[in-house]
């Protein structure tokens, strides 16, 4: 591991941290007024809608009412991909009559109307959702591949025709195939991350005599708005011409062509920018693995396991693909905690992407187990 990073100040006026130095940032914070911003009623347009202040502006009284420590916009490349936006609310000014802020999104009302959501909407031209969808049906698969394979040894009375070798190895190839498609996917969000600066919240003005300031969440443009096409473009913000559909390189990402769908990174975009993104290497790590990992549902068929009659061809066939796939699953499950911490020996138990990646080392560790025990397959006690 190195030395933790060590935070620098963006462009935006805010801080930067991430897990190695080495690598790119993974977590900003930009303090709402980082640069002036002018109110509706001063007639200029919000912050990161326009150049100038806008006459009338006043900076002191901006200060005044919203410091920086107080609210600030936190941008992580996770959030990114995803496609959500968060934002860091002091009690003080969330408790305040002054200001309107949004609720707490890790109160229990929250979280269950989160888990009501996702019970009950069906995003089904998101990337990100498909992503999660197929990782939980190809877990679903495994799960009773697991029965299959295992209750038979555990309850031999309970054990049908051929139950391990059939079901436990064409439910093997499901569910690597299910993983194969997932990764997949998860590679087509990773190099379609959002390319212009897309912090997903703005500040107004409202009831301007009582002089109260809401927090509102902002139109942003990323592709998850889209519903017409799963490789489509996200939404152009309102009053805003359409996005343009050639790509911009990364040198300007905050020009209007930023934003579009691409399959495959240029090399130089490999070299300069995903080779250096925490977020990107878990998702290479992760496709790797289950490719890797694939071959061994494969060749768990039947008409194709029956015929590795050797020790020797079903280590290297069936079991030594189990324990490179799984290895790959650890580095990604790593990759993706540490991408949402602000240093890498410091848990983010309070950041749901940090949980997700801890339950996906864990698996990754049973599915390696899993391989590297096959190897003394014919020992009881293994």
């Amino acid at each position: 591991m190195s030395a933790p990073f060590t935070p620098f100040t963006s462009r935006h006026g805010g801080l930067s941290y991430g897990p190695f130095g080495f690598l790119n940032p993974t977590i900003r914070k930009i303090p709402f007024n980082a640069k002036p911003f002018a109110t509706p009623s001063s007639g200029e347009p919000l912050e990161g809608e326009g150049e100038g202040e806008g006459e009338g502006h006043d900076p002191e009284k901006a200060n005044a009412e919203l410091r920086a420590e107080d609210v600030q916009r936190e941008f992580r490349t996770r959030d990114n991909r995803k496609g959500r936006h968060a934002i860091f609310v002091v009690p003080e000014i969330a408790n305040s009559p002054k200001y309107l802020t949004p609720p707490a999104t890790n109160s229990l009302k929250e979280v269950l109307k989160g888990i009501w959501r996702m019970l009950s909407i069906y995003p089904y031209w998101d990337v990100s959702y498909l992503v999660a969808i197929v990782f939980t049906w190809g877990s679903v698969v495994w799960c009773i591949n697991a029965f299959f394979v295992w209750l038979p040894l555990q309850s031999p009375s309970t054990e049908f025709k051929d139950e391990i070798t059939s079901a436990g190895g064409i439910s093997a190839f499901v569910g690597a195939t299910i993983f194969e498609f997932g990764s997949i996917l998860l590679m087509i969000e990773a190099v379609n991350e959002n390319r212009s600066d897309c912090f997903g919240w703005a500040v107004d003005e409202v009831l301007e005599e009582n002089g109260l300031l809401r927090l509102r969440p902002d139109n942003c443009t990323h592709h998850h708005g889209n519903k017409k096409n799963l490789v489509g473009k996200g939404k152009a913000l309102k009053g805003k011409p359409p996005l343009d559909t050639t790509m911009a390189p990364k040198e300007q990402p905050s020009s209007p062509s930023a934003k579009t769908w691409v399959w495959f990174p240029t090399l130089h975009e490999l070299r300069t920018h995903y080779l250096k993104e925490v977020g990107f290497l878990a998702c290479l790590s992760q496709m790797i693995g289950a490719t890797v990992f694939w071959i061994s549902g494969f060749t768990a068929l039947p008409p194709i396991y029956d015929r590795l009659t050797s020790t020797a061809a079903q280590n290297g066939a069936y079991w030594a693909p189990q324990v490179i796939g799984g290895a790959g699953f650890i580095i990604s499950g790593t990759l993706f905690m540490l991408e949402t911490q602000r240093k890498w020996y410091l848990p983010a138990f309070g950041v749901l992407g940090w949980h997700i990646g801890a339950w996906n080392l864990i698996g990754g560790i049973g599915f390696t187990l899993c391989g590297a025990l096959g190897f003394a397959s014919a020992n009881s006690g293994a």
